[in-house]
């Protein structure tokens, strides 16, 4: 585990400009034949100069169109290769001049199940925040656009990797408490504050900038948003997710949660975790009129597990999570020789209010999170104070087998070893998933490992299994100095990256 004196800082990622190397290019180009001639130099026939004729001017004007188409079609194909809903993230030629499939980048990418919060995710990397930073960025983007799946209110889970050191940490939420009966006592914001205060680099209050934008101003409801309100209707959601007759909000509408806003505002301005936490307490006590001081369940840093295999050492949440039955899964499909013949698995259903996440840079430094507010729209409780959703996780329902974090690092001696991760959501099937999942990526031979990663984006990380399980597993990974990200199914997440 990492000393306790101060975060853990990533260099900075370096910005560069794409189209620097092609301008050189086109610039040696127009030496050996100008394109265009130049207004202010041109000569006639007879050796004059012409930039004081009439003509003159009629030259710098076709120049000066010929600009304007070429910086249109430039910005044209600049925008198609940006990044689209659905699986499509941003790439752009790397220094070297060669170019990857989306999900394959230089420096850093993330995955998430929204194409703002993947954004933003972006922004902080760009910005040089390492894998920590924009992984909680993330997070706190989804708990305004996403309030069906994960929010303030939800308990998190969290498995990060520090690629230079070669250490796994555990982000733990402690044991589930609760409000009243029937609605859970919120953990998120001194969970993710602690995760940042340990590991994180740029300022806290620069993560929260996005998120408080989006519940300003508003967000538009998204595909999985829609059909969340759809299915399970708007009581107890209105006005935030309704419109004026009670009818919920559908897919390219705008929503707007000042009080989310206010309290983020409010998150931004604590220095502990112990304070982020009491700054929602405190307003929640007041809504629900509770006369005794709340005690607020303090999450944790601890070591990850760890199992010790022929391919590396395996990594993931201790319990009440599902990390242990995890790996004791991938104990004993390892001892029986390597993944089930079967090319389709059973199918595992989308868990209810719940959410994952993942980045990873190219030095090996992934964070993976889950979220869970126990069934979608959690209690439907919406706390008049905070624009909080609370989750319905208490004593009885919080198993947390939702939980499933795994990475597997190949060498512990190597510090440019390659790193894999897998995050996903769900019940005990999901578990069979991504068993399958990572004995396929341990049998791929390793000369295909580049090519499987570039085209995995089409079909999945692991070929048929995408057409068969119907829960979220994320997969990312940090092999030949480049990051990789893809999702099972394809469709269901959008990853950016650089």
């Amino acid at each position: 585990m990492e000393p306790a004196a101060g975060p853990v800082l990533y260099q900075k990622l370096q910005l560069w400009e794409p189209n620097l190397e092609y301008e050189e290019e086109e610039e040696e180009e127009e030496l050996a034949e100008p394109l265009v001639p130049d207004p202010w130099t041109s000569q006639d026939s007879s050796g004059n100069e012409v930039g004081g004729r009439p003509g003159a001017w009629a030259q710098l004007v076709a120049a000066l169109l010929l600009l304007a188409v070429g910086f249109s079609l430039a910005v044209t194909q600049l925008q198609a290769r940006g990044s689209s809903p659905g699986t499509s993230g941003s790439v752009a030629p790397p220094p070297s001049g060669h170019s990857h499939r989306l999900g394959v980048y230089h420096h850093s990418a993330i995955i998430s199940p929204a194409a703002t919060c993947s954004h933003q995710g972006r922004e902080l990397l760009a910005a040089g925040g390492n894998v920590v930073d924009a992984g909680v960025g993330a997070a706190l983007c989804l708990a305004v656009v996403h309030p069906h799946a994960t929010g303030l209110g939800a308990t998190f889970w969290g498995l990060f990797h520090n690629g230079s050191s070669g250490n796994s940490t555990a982000l733990t939420p402690g044991p589930v408490q609760t409000l009243t009966p029937s609605l859970g006592l919120p953990s998120a914001l001194p969970a993710l504050r602690l995760l940042h205060t340990r590991f994180g680099h740029l300022p806290w209050s620069r993560l929260l900038v996005g998120p408080i934008t989006l519940a300003q101003e508003g967000f538009v409801v998204d595909a999985s948003l829609a059909r969340a309100l759809e299915a399970q209707g708007t009581e107890g959601l209105c006005p935030f997710l309704c419109h004026a007759d009670g009818t919920p909000l559908g897919r390219g509408a705008r929503a707007i949660n000042q009080k989310l806003a206010a309290m983020l505002r409010r998150a931004a301005r604590t220095p502990t975790p112990e304070l982020a936490g009491d700054a929602l307490l405190n307003l929640l006590a007041k809504d629900l009129k509770l006369e005794r001081p709340l005690a607020e369940p303090m999450p944790t840093l601890e070591p990850a597990l760890q199992l010790h295999v022929p391919q590396g050492v395996l990594y993931t949440t201790p319990s009440p999570s599902a990390g242990p039955e995890l790996l004791t899964l991938l104990e004993a499909a390892l001892h029986s020789g390597g993944p089930s013949p079967d090319s389709c698995l059973p199918q595992a259903p989308e868990p209810p209010g719940s959410s994952v996440l993942a980045t990873v840079d190219s030095s090996g430094s992934v964070l993976l999170l889950t979220s869970s507010l126990n069934s979608s729209f959690g209690s439907r409780h919406l706390s008049p104070s905070t624009g909080v959703l609370l989750s319905n996780l208490v004593a009885k329902s919080a198993t947390s087998a939702w939980a499933y974090p795994l990475i597997l690092r190949d060498s512990l001696d190597d510090t440019e070893a390659d790193v894999f991760g897998l995050v996903a959501a769900g019940s005990s099937a999901v578990a069979s998933i991504m068993t399958h999942t990572f004995l396929s990526h341990l049998a791929a031979p390793q000369a295909e490992v580049q090519h499987q990663h570039e085209h995995q984006h089409l079909q999945g990380p692991t070929g048929n299994t995408s057409t068969c399980g119907q829960g979220t597993l994320l997969q990312v990974s940090a092999h030949a100095e480049h990051a990789h990200v893809s999702s099972i199914p394809k469709d269901c997440c959008s990853f950016q990256g650089f």
